[in-house]
């Protein structure tokens, strides 16, 4: 009688490690299908991000090109028009000094005639 007692503890044991490992495998199964039906839709969502990005992208970076064009031909013309205010100014400069040279040289001259005439008396 203590191997049918033992038989049956056996059979218990081995029918309750049946049921749970069915009851795991129904758990892992349904996460499993829950799984591969997020990643099935995060895989469209992904999708139609990117036909959202190039069709939104395109016409976005196509303008922004046109706008550095357009900033760039501003830039350049803005920098002639500042290199011709320098070249105006070095020529005001160049002639101030010039003209200021000649003066003080004239100025000075005339002074130093003036003052070996009076010398002179």
């Amino acid at each position: 009688m203590d191997i049918e007692l033992s038989q049956i503890i056996l059979n218990n044991g081995l029918t309750f490690l049946v049921a749970v490992t069915a009851i795991v495998l129904a758990v892992i199964g349904y996460f499993l299908v829950k799984l591969i039906k997020d990643l099935s839709e995060l895989a469209k969502n992904v999708n139609e991000t990117s036909i959202l990005l190039n069709t939104e992208l395109k016409p976005t970076l196509k303008e922004l090109n046109e706008t550095l064009h357009s900033i760039n031909s501003i830039v350049q013309s803005t920098d002639e028009g500042v290199g011709n205010v320098k070249n105006g100014i070095e020529n005001a400069i160049t002639k101030t000094k010039a003209l200021s040279g000649n003066l003080l040289g004239g100025f000075l001259k005339g002074f130093m005639t003036v003052y070996s005439l009076l010398k002179r008396k």
